[in-house]
Formats: C-alpha cells, sequence, structure tokens
C-alpha cells in the first residue's frame, strides 16, 4: 500500500517536473520571432505536457485531499492555484480564437511554417490582436499565480511531510 507521503512526494516531483515545460515554452515564444506554426506547435506540445504534469495530481489526488485538510495554509494554496486555472481559461479563449482563425484560412491551412502576423492580416473581421493580449495577460497571470501556488505547496509539503525537527 502506498503510503500518503510516497503520493505526496510523487505528487511534488510530478508538479516540480512540469516547470521546467512552462520555461522552455515560454522561451521557445521569446526567442522566435516571427512565432511561426511549427514554433507554436512545439510550445503548445510542451505546455500541454507541463498543465498534464500539473493537472492529473490536481484532480487525482489534491482537490480530493483538499476537504479533509482545510487548513490557512492549505486553504491559501488553493485559492492561488485556483486563480492560476483561472488565468489558463482566459489563455485559452485566445489560442483557440487563433487556432480557429488559421484553420478558418485558405492560405494557411495546409501550411506548416507561416509567420502568425499575416494571419492577422487576413482575418480583419476578426480582431486577433484583442484575442493575442488575452492569450498574453492569461500566460502572464496563469505563470504568477502558478508560482505562487507552487511555492506554497513546496512548504505545505516540507511542513506536512518532511519535518525539520
Amino acid at each position: 500500500m502506498v503510503t500518503d507521503g510516497t503520493t505526496a512526494t510523487l505528487v511534488v516531483v510530478a508538479v516540480s517536473l512540469s516547470l521546467p515545460c512552462f520555461l522552455y515554452g515560454a522561451w521557445l515564444m521569446i526567442v522566435h520571432d516571427p512565432i511561426t506554426w511549427r514554433v507554436l506547435r512545439r510550445h503548445l506540445a510542451v505546455v500541454g505536457l507541463g498543465l498534464a504534469l500539473t493537472t492529473v495530481p490536481l484532480v487525482g489526488w489534491m482537490i480530493p485531499k483538499l476537504w479533509s485538510q482545510l487548513t490557512g495554509f492549505a486553504v491559501v494554496h488553493a485559492f492561488l492555484g485556483l486563480q492560476a486555472y483561472a488565468f489558463f481559461g482566459l489563455a485559452a479563449t485566445g489560442i483557440v480564437r487563433i487556432l480557429r482563425a488559421k484553420w478558418a484560412s485558405d492560405a494557411y491551412r495546409r501550411a506548416s511554417s507561416f509567420d502568425l502576423d499575416d494571419l492577422e492580416a487576413e482575418t480583419a473581421d476578426l480582431d486577433l490582436g484583442h484575442w493575442r493580449a488575452r492569450l498574453r495577460i492569461g500566460v502572464v497571470g496563469y505563470t504568477v499565480f502558478w508560482l505562487l501556488a507552487f511555492l506554497t505547496g513546496i512548504v505545505r509539503y516540507a511542513i506536512k511531510y518532511q519535518p525539520l525537527g
């Protein structure tokens, strides 16, 4: 039988492994100019892996245990995590519109590499600048709140499962 401490350690490892995925995904978007479809697909794959490494432990272990341990620190950790996912929702609305515009575009439907700025010029009826701004705000908000939730989770883990004394 797996102990609670072992499961907590596996969760900490999985969530910690998502941080390099998020950092690499951010690095991809920062160093590439222009952002091509190929870069965006790689970014989404890496960030998707990071999200899976965070979300699976959240749904499978953290949420079910939350109600049995509603201490002040656990509530802060849960609140910060909930804010991170709210910002993720905001970012997702942006990326979905951008991907829909790409798919609707005849010129880019089959292209594997193109500048996303060209897509904006083709879709004048859809303000992609607005959706890209939502995406950026969502990503920054998610990152800030994810880091805060991650740090509070590490402190909770250290206090509950690895006593210092």
